[in-house]
C-alpha cells in the first residue's frame, strides 16, 4: 500500500543515532492516522550507518534505506530520497534528533489545512556554539537580501512538502543544488511552524568547521543570486571613477603645489590595490564559471550502491537510479 508520509533523513556516519531516530520517528508515527515510511539515505558512511539501516528494515519493512557508493554530500542525499519517495507528502528531517520528530504531527496538520510546504522556523537553537549562532544568523539574512527568491528566515531543511512541490522540484537537474532556496523557488501555499532546535543526540555535527560553512553559503549564494557578479562591476566602475578624480589631483599637485608626489611607493600601492580588486573580480567568475562546468559535464547527482525495501518502480522511468 502507498504511504501517506514519507519521512526522508540523510545519514552520514550517525551509527549512534538510528535505532533512536526509528524509535522516535515511530512512537509518533504510530499515533497518526496516516500510514508512513522511514527513508533512510546512507551518504558513504565509514561507520555501521548501512548495516543498522539494512537491520532496522528487517524489524519494520517501514523503514527502507539507500546507500551511495560513496559520499556525494547532504544535498544529495537529500534529493535521492526525494526521487525514490512515494508519499503523498514528504518529511525532511536531520538523522541526529535536532529537528525534532514531535513537530511532524503539526506540519502534517497544517499540510491537512491545504498548505503545499511547511517548514520549520527555528526559535532556539540548543548546543550550538556562539560563532555558528552569529554567521548562522547573519547568512539567512544576506541570502534574504540579495536573492529574489523569498528564503524564510531561520529555517533549515526540516519541511513536510506536498508530493507536487516534490514532483516540481525533481525536474530542477541542477548539480550545485541549494534546497533551501529551490522549494521557496517552486511556489505553491507555504507556510511555518515554530520549534526549538534540540542539541545533538549523538555524535559529531558535520557542518562544524569554517571551512564546510563557507562551502555552503557560497553555493547559495551563487546559485539564487547575481549580486556577486554585480559588486565586481559596481567596484570596476567605482574605482574608475577613484582612478579619473586621482589623476586629476595629481595633474593639479604637479602643477600648483611643491608637494606632488613622487616616489615609488605612491606606484606601488596603487598596482597592488588594482591587482588585488581583479584576482577578487575573478575569483567571483571563476565561482559562476565552476558551476557552469559542472552542469555541462553531466555526471549523475548520486550513485546508489544497495537498496532496502525498494523496487524500481520506486523511481519514476525518466530517473535511472543514478539520477
Amino acid at each position: 500500500m502507498k504511504p501517506t508520509i514519507t519521512i526522508i533523513a540523510p545519514v552520514y556516519n550517525e551509527e549512534p543515532v538510528l535505532h533512536e531516530l526509528y524509535k522516535r520517528i515511530s512512537g509518533i508515527m504510530d499515533q497518526q492516522e496516516d500510514s508512513w515510511e522511514l527513508l533512510l539515505v546512507d551518504d558513504g558512511s565509514r561507520d555501521r550507518s548501512a548495516a543498522i539501516i539494512a537491520e532496522l528494515h528487517e524489524k519494520d519493512s517501514r523503514v527502507k534505506g539507500i546507500s551511495f557508493s560513496r559520499n556525494f554530500g547532504f544535498q544529495e542525499a537529500v534529493t535521492a530520497g526525494m526521487d525514490f519517495s512515494s508519499g503523498d507528502a514528504v518529511v525532511l528531517t536531520d538523522a541526529d534528533l535536532q529537528d525534532p520528530p514531535e513537530v511532524i504531527p503539526e506540519m502534517i496538520a497544517k499540510w491537512r489545512e491545504g498548505f503545499d510546504v511547511v517548514y520549520g522556523v527555528r526559535t532556539e537553537r540548543e548546543g550550538e556554539t556562539w560563532f555558528k549562532l552569529v554567521t548562522a544568523k547573519m547568512f539567512y539574512r544576506i541570502i534574504h537580501r540579495i536573492t529574489s527568491v523569498n528564503i524564510p528566515l531561520d529555517t533549515g531543511d526540516f519541511r513536510l512538502m506536498d508530493r507536487r512541490v516534490v514532483d516540481a522540484i525533481g525536474q530542477m537537474h541542477e548539480r550545485n543544488r541549494f534546497l533551501r532556496g529551490m522549494v521557496p523557488w517552486v511556489g505553491f501555499k507555504q507556510t511555518g511552524v515554530y520549534f526549538k532546535r534540540d542539541p545533538r543526540f549523538a555524535g559529531e555535527a558535520k557542518y562544524s568547521s569554517f571551512r564546510r560553512m563557507f562551502r555552503f553559503a557560497m553555493n547559495a549564494i551563487t546559485s539564487f543570486s547575481y549580486v556577486p557578479l554585480q559588486l565586481a562591476t559596481y567596484l570596476g566602475f567605482a574605482i574608475a571613477a577613484l582612478t579619473a578624480l586621482a589623476i586629476l589631483v595629481v595633474i593639479f599637485l604637479r602643477l600648483f603645489s611643491v608637494h606632488a608626489l613622487t616616489g615609488q611607493a605612491t606606484t606601488l600601492v596603487a598596482v597592488l590595490f588594482l591587482g588585488g580588486v581583479q584576482l577578487i573580480s575573478l575569483g567571483i567568475i571563476g565561482e559562476y564559471l565552476g558551476r557552469i562546468y559542472d552542469e555541462v559535464k553531466g555526471r549523475p547527482l548520486y550513485l546508489v550502491q544497495e537498496k532496502w525495501g525498494l523496487d524500481e518502480t520506486a523511481v519514476s522511468d525518466e530517473k535511472p537510479e543514478s539520477a
